[in-house]
Parts: C-alpha cells; sequence; structure tokens
C-alpha cells in the first residue's frame, strides 16, 4: 500500500519503546507542560478498510486541509489501542464502541472516541456450505476469541434461527449462554484475524468485515448471513487519548473522514461490504 509503513506486532513489540520516545507530533505533553501537536498526525489503523480510507484521505485530502497524515497499519486488535494509550502514536482508526468499553475495563486504558466512520457488518462464510440452513448436525463454526466479537458472532446466529441465546445475553455473550442448539453446532474460538483463514478447516466462520475483505471476500455477496446495519452500535471510528480530542490535527482528520468525498470513496470501492456512518 503506497506511503504507508506496515507493521506487524512482533515489530512493534521491538520498537514500541524507540518510537514512542522519537516519534514527532506524539501528542504528549512536553518538558514544558504544554500539550505538543507540532509534526504529523500518526494513526494507527487495521489495514482493510481503514487505513485505505485513511491512504485515500492522506493522498486526496490531508494536504489542502493542511493536515501531514502518517498511517501505520497494525494487524491485529490490541497494539493500536496500547499504542495510542502510551503515545507510541497519537490516535488509532479500527474499533466500536462495545470493543473499546471492553477493552478499557480490561486493561485500564482512556481511549475515548472522536468521530464514526463507518460498519461493516459480520458475516458467516463457508467454503463447504452454499445456506446456512445446509450445515449438518454437529457442524463446527469458528468464531472470534475476543468477548465482544465473540457476543456479536452468537448474536449474528442467533438473529438468523441457528442458536436461541439466553434471556439476557448481552455484549459478553459466550458459547455457555446458548439456551437452545438445534443443529448441535460447535464452536472454534480463534482470534479475530484468523477466521477467515480457518475456513478451510471448519464447516464455517464468522468473520468481521475488515478481515474478510483482506482475505478477498465480498461480504455483500458471499456472507451465508450478513449483520444488519440498521441501528448497528458497531460503526468503527476514529479514537484518541482522552484529552487529545483537542488535539487540532484530530479535528482536521475527522472533519475529513466525514466528508462527501470519503463518503463515495467508501461507497464505490467496497460496494456495500463497508457501510458510511455519516
Amino acid at each position: 500500500m503506497r506511503n504507508t509503513a506496515k507493521l506487524t506486532t512482533a515489530v512493534l513489540a521491538a520498537g514500541a519503546l524507540t518510537f514512542g520516545l522519537t516519534a514527532c507530533g506524539s501528542g504528549k505533553d512536553s518538558a514544558s507542560g504544554s500539550a505538543d501537536y507540532s509534526g504529523p498526525l500518526v494513526v494507527a489503523a487495521s489495514p482493510t478498510p481503514h487505513a485505505e480510507i485513511l491512504d485515500y484521505v492522506k493522498d486526496n485530502l490531508a494536504k489542502k486541509a493542511g493536515l501531514d497524515l502518517e498511517v501505520k497499519e497494525f494487524t491485529d486488535y490490541i497494539t493500536p489501542n496500547t499504542a495510542t494509550e502510551d503515545g507510541s502514536v497519537d490516535a488509532n482508526y479500527f474499533q466500536n464502541q462495545p470493543y473499546l468499553d471492553d477493552f478499557n475495563k480490561k486493561r485500564g486504558t482512556h481511549i475515548v472516541p472522536v468521530v464514526t466512520v463507518h460498519l461493516e457488518p459480520l458475516g458467516l462464510y463457508s467454503h463447504k456450505v452454499k445456506s446456512a440452513d445446509a450445515l449438518k448436525s454437529g457442524a463446527t463454526i469458528a468464531v472470534p476469541n475476543d468477548a465482544v466479537n465473540e457476543a456479536r458472532a452468537l448474536k449474528l446466529l442467533a438473529a438468523n434461527g441457528l442458536i436461541t441465546l439466553k434471556d439476557g445475553a448481552g455484549s459478553g455473550a459466550t458459547p455457555q449462554d446458548i439456551a437452545k442448539n438445534p443443529k448441535n453446532l460447535q464452536f472454534k474460538e480463534v482470534e479475530a484475524a484468523q477466521t477467515a483463514r480457518s475456513l478451510d478447516d471448519v464447516d464455517a466462520a464468522v468473520i468481521n468485515g475488515n478481515y474478510a475483505i483482506s482475505a478477498g471476500i465480498k461480504p455483500a455477496e458471499d456472507a451465508l448471513v450478513l449483520e444488519s446495519a440498521k441501528n448497528s452500535p458497531y460503526g468503527n471510528f476514529l479514537a484518541v487519548k482522552k484529552g487529545n480530542e483537542k488535539d487540532p490535527r484530530v479535528k482536521k482528520l475527522a472533519k475529513l473522514l466525514t466528508s462527501p468525498e470519503v463518503k463515495k470513496f467508501i461507497e464505490d470501492k467496497y460496494q456495500g461490504s463497508v457501510i458510511p456512518s455519516f
């Protein structure tokens, strides 16, 4: 991807300290006690579609708006928040509110949303059957192993009649909260980033939209069942460490990410697999 640094979690683990100390415009308080909002705005993002959307902004809109934007790709759902918390990056763009709430609670971080940009519908996919009804008794379904996305996956299956969840099962639902399982479905919990890769090893998998697109899957066309975008709490947003919402660079990026140009880019490029939320 042009002008975008691709970083794996392993590389970040080795270099995060150095980067945090040397990166320009980290947004940390300077020695004088005032926030330093100079230099490029460094944003951590999942490769697809988040970094692609940011790259569009960088290549087509940022210069005119006076924004120096640097995009760094992360392939996991943890490092973008920890890097934002410790100041290694200024902001991130990859997550939804239920995930962030759970992350902040469990890890003691202080990340807050700035502006919601898009929704990636969660979907059920298979290399072995053509419809959800065709899943056989005892079929194995891969689901994300983080609390929020696993619950979201189970809600998707319940909404389409494959299982019934116990009353009150919420954003922390697990397979233990299944009340009825007429097909005796089995669940394989894997890292969200691995769900698409597990398709050949299971009967079906519930995959986050960004990972589906990265794997060459077209959610709007290929999903056996697809999450509804109506009244969804799972919109993906630009986020910063609490206190950095006033960063003028962040404000510029927030405005650009919700511009008519970005809306058209999302609609044209993703054809319903990613849906603008503004």
